[in-house]
């Protein structure tokens, strides 16, 4: 759920202590008995779709994939290669229209003797883009090394995402024009302006997205996954998903459980049927407040570097008075309310932003309004970066309001987000308009996958237990639901998104899950990854962050 992206950067030294128990080795499954365990989701899940989705991967096993040099404008250099694999639109119909999913890859460094097979990965959204993952391995990313002496590191563009039969809900160039209302409405007159534009770009997501559109959904996703499984010539699949990737691998897990050889489920999504999306956005909205709060506590802690304030009430007050200072006269032109929400919330989401947005938010209470325009204005010069914005944007919406039910009633909405701000104002209302249009959507929502499961070999699970984007209840749910899974938590940590952080405890365990494929006889927890270091130029915090972007769960 990626309301925008925002960077992740590895911690400085490596955390506290843990809990630790010993390691078990959990075979996998050479033999697959029930249907269920080989993965046919049969009765379960539709027989057409099941038996869609077993064509469309039979076919793509013979044809495999054609791995080329990379466009040139894909910015994917060498040995970094592309190709396609093809999937249907509508698994029920696996002969009808086709569409292309791009895919990467970088070989593993590992000699013949060493390989796995593949290790596919989605970084997030619904509509991030994974085509960056296997840059990890040329960058030679040190938390990364170990995994890559066994596994090919390949990235995909989901369907309607990037490359793979993108769709759109607005003209992007529109899209982005700054400054937007303020979320947070003064008045009825501002609820309805608010609702006026969500259903505008709800009909806008079906007048631009034609025969693609109902087919947006996760389940069709896993589907797609299956099948890029099978194009890489991998008879299970690994898989690492980060934030809404850990419900696709659910999802996936549910319709497939034979498949799974490795999973990692990083920021784990609440899968419960009952939670997914409405109920999964409110959860968010009390979980980003407390964040927030951890957030200041940092940046009064070091006011000495920042000079925002002493305290966090102090932080506070300045927050709301630089919220009026710009709904009233719009900073640089272009940075009102919304979108400084829009940069600020990186904060709250990875702990490798605390710097970046304190330094400019200092520098512009000394006088220099520069960084903080150049973090939270738009670029409207930036049409390729635009399109791609939009996009991101229309998949995330046509996949949570196609994914499940969501309430048609305005009442419902209104109510629930009007007794929400008022303990925690931080997000709600903005998390409300960016999600109201699936409480005016235009084409049928469907059931939400009921995801319970035994696979053929332990999901390894990670989850912090201060996570904003999503919050420690939804591991503890997957956790449930996907049978001898086994959950590390992260103590007293919230950043988004933490296999790509430096935590011993973690990082050790993540190796040892690829490599041997086992997981701890217990479930476990750890300390948590360094604070961050303040950084008090705009600019060098700003380039510390920038060491990952990786879309996350909105």
């Amino acid at each position: 759920m990626n309301r925008r992206k925002a960077a992740i950067a590895a911690a400085g030294t490596l955390a506290a202590g843990a809990l630790t128990a010993g390691l078990i080795s959990v075979p996998s499954a050479s033999a697959e008995g029930s249907a269920a365990q080989r993965g046919d989701s049969g009765k379960r899940h539709g027989s057409a779709e099941a038996r869609g989705v077993e064509q469309a991967a039979a076919r793509a096993a013979r044809t495999g994939v054609d791995w080329k040099d990379c466009p040139a404008d894909w910015n994917l250099k060498a040995p970094i290669q592309c190709g396609w694999v093809t999937v249907p639109v509508d698994y029920a119909k696996p002969h009808g229209k086709k569409i292309k999913i791009a895919v990467d890859r970088a070989r593993s460094t590992g000699d013949k003797s060493q390989r796995q097979g593949s290790l596919v990965y989605n970084p997030g959204g619904p509509g991030g883009s994974g085509m960056a993952f296997p840059k990890r391995i040329p960058d030679k990313n040190p938390l990364w090394a170990k995994a890559a002496t066994a596994y090919d590191f390949v990235g995909f563009d989901p369907r309607g995402v990037g490359h793979s039969a993108p769709i759109s809900c607005a003209d992007p160039q529109e899209w982005v024009k700054a400054p937007k209302d303020d979320p947070v409405p003064d008045s009825e007159a501002d609820k309805r302006a608010q609702r006026k534009l969500a259903k505008e770009y709800a009909d806008g997501c079906k007048e631009r997205s034609g025969a693609l559109l109902p087919h947006m959904t996760t389940p069709n996703a896993a589907r797609d996954l299956d099948v890029i499984r099978a194009a890489l010539g991998d008879k299970k699949l690994n898989f690492l998903g980060v934030s809404y990737g850990t419900y696709m691998g659910a999802v996936y897990a549910e319709l497939f459980p034979g498949h799974v050889r490795r999973m990692i489920t990083d920021s784990v999504v609440n899968p419960s049927p009952k939670k997914i999306w409405y109920d999964v956005n409110l959860d968010q909205d009390i979980a980003f407040q407390t964040r927030w709060d951890d957030w200041k506590k940092w940046v009064a802690k070091h006011d000495a570097v920042y000079g925002i304030g002493s305290t966090p009430a102090k932080i506070e007050a300045k927050w709301r008075e630089l919220r009026a200072t710009a709904k009233k006269d719009p900073i640089g032109g272009a940075v009102g309310p919304a979108e400084l929400l829009g940069f600020f919330q990186s904060a709250p989401y990875y702990d490798s932003a605390w710097a970046r947005v304190a330094s400019a938010w200092s520098a512009y209470l000394k006088g220099d309004e520069k960084p903080l325009i150049e973090s939270a204005a738009p670029d409207m010069s930036d049409v390729a970066g635009n399109k791609a914005s939009e996009n991101s944007n229309a998949v995330y919406t046509a996949v949570e309001c196609n994914d499940a039910q969501w309430p048609r009633d305005w009442k419902t909405w209104d109510r629930d987000n009007t007794r929400l701000h008022e303990k925690y104002p931080f997000l709600t209302w903005s998390n409300a308009w960016m999600n109201y249009p699936c409480g005016v959507w235009p084409l049928k929502q469907h059931k939400a996958t009921d995801v319970k499961a035994r696979t053929a070999h332990p999901v390894l699970m990670i989850q912090a237990t201060r996570d904003a984007a999503t919050p420690y209840p939804g591991g503890v749910e997957l956790h449930k639901r996907l049978k001898g899974s086994r959950l590390i938590t992260e103590k007293d940590a919230g950043s988004h998104g933490i296999t790509n952080l430096k935590n011993d405890c973690i990082n050790k365990r993540v190796d040892a899950y690829l490599l041997k494929g086992t997981v701890d006889a217990k479930d476990l927890t750890c300390g948590p990854h360094a604070t961050p270091e303040p950084q008090k130029s705009p600019a060098k915090a700003a380039a510390t962050a920038k060491a990952a972007s990786l879309p996350a769960i909105k």
